[in-house]
């Protein structure tokens, strides 16, 4: 790691770790912590569509199973540790299920199988009244308040996500580096010839899925505990959409692509929609902008500018150091 790396992420981290004291109000906090979590969503779906090269469009309804079950397990008297742990099983396994019935197709197929699947959960979602509650949802009552620490407070409750946020993006960053991510990017690029050189390409994009659904899982737990309620809207095709919007706009294949994705859809969704009201219209140019001039997502695209920029200062440097 270059000495010019390993400072901005001091910086970074700093800056996170302070944000709730020069940050000016609540409202602020809370839509930092939106980030976050977000950003551990978007995340989650980079593993499919970065590394696997493999585009879900059902995933919020992932990100709601798991939301469901924590509000679902509170609501029969369970306690917040049973709750979670509850969640996160039934989120992996959700995924499992989605993983066997959609991994039978890749590109068109398996994005219309995801499509398919969260369809079939939201309207479940929605009609299973008994379960879910259908358009009156399920409230969460209080938060957790782990050793004593309580989240009803903004601040605590957002530096508990900061600190699930980084434990997420180190676990993000050992599977990239890991020789098991060498060979899920291997399965994205040359599926035939992973296939002939031993690879089992459907176990490992199965494993993927898994490990995808485990970081969805753990978001959706967040957002329940944020929100205190969650509702049938949470699986629909928009906020499958939405996150989708986060890892391309961002950069897919990159671990902070998927952040910046987040950052930018959720501060426009909350913030300058207060202030523009067809915000909608603002998001879409946005995206359409970075498409046209940046395919490749936002972090790559300014990378790129950024090498160039230095390229072309350096032989103006040299000149100058060269003349007499």
């Amino acid at each position: 790691m270059t000495q010019a790396r390993f400072l901005a992420i001091a910086v970074a981290i700093v800056a996170l770790a302070t944000l709730p004291f020069w940050m000016g109000g609540i409202y602020y906090v809370n839509v930092a912590s939106q980030i976050l979590f977000y950003a551990i969503f978007a995340l989650g779906l980079n593993v499919l569509v970065g590394y696997a090269g493999l585009t879900s469009l059902g995933h919020a309804a992932l990100f709601g199973v798991a939301a469901y079950a924590t509000g679902y397990m509170l609501q029969l008297g369970y306690g917040h540790t049973a709750s979670i742990l509850a969640a996160l099983v039934v989120g992996v396994a959700s995924m499992a299920v989605y993983a066997v019935l959609s991994l039978r197709a890749t590109g068109i197929g398996f994005i219309m199988i995801t499509l398919a699947l969260g369809e079939i959960l939201w309207g479940l979602a929605y009609r299973w009244i008994s379960l879910t509650g259908g358009d009156n949802g399920i409230n969460v009552p209080k938060r957790p308040a782990p050793f004593g620490f309580s989240l009803s407070n903004a601040t605590n409750f957002y530096f508990v996500t900061l600190v699930i946020f980084l434990l997420a993006i180190i676990t993000m960053a050992v599977f990239v580096r890991s020789p098991f991510g060498a060979a899920l990017r291997g399965t994205r690029d040359q599926p035939r010839r992973m296939n002939a050189l031993g690879y089992h390409v459907w176990a490992i994009r199965f494993y993927a899925c898994l490990f995808s659904g485990l970081l969805t899982a753990v978001s959706g737990i967040l957002f329940v505990y944020y929100t205190q309620f969650i509702s049938p809207q949470t699986l629909a095709l928009t906020s499958s959409a939405e996150v989708l919007l986060m890892v391309i706009a961002g950069g897919p294949g990159t671990l902070l692509g998927p952040i910046v994705g987040a950052a930018l859809v959720v501060i426009v969704k909350t913030v300058v929609s207060g202030f523009v009201t067809r915000w909608n219209f603002l998001l879409g140019a946005i995206f359409v902008a970075i498409v046209i001039f940046m395919p490749d997502g936002l972090v790559p695209g300014l990378t790129r500018l950024w090498r160039l920029a230095r390229r072309k200062r350096t032989p103006v440097a040299a000149k100058t150091e060269g003349t007499p």
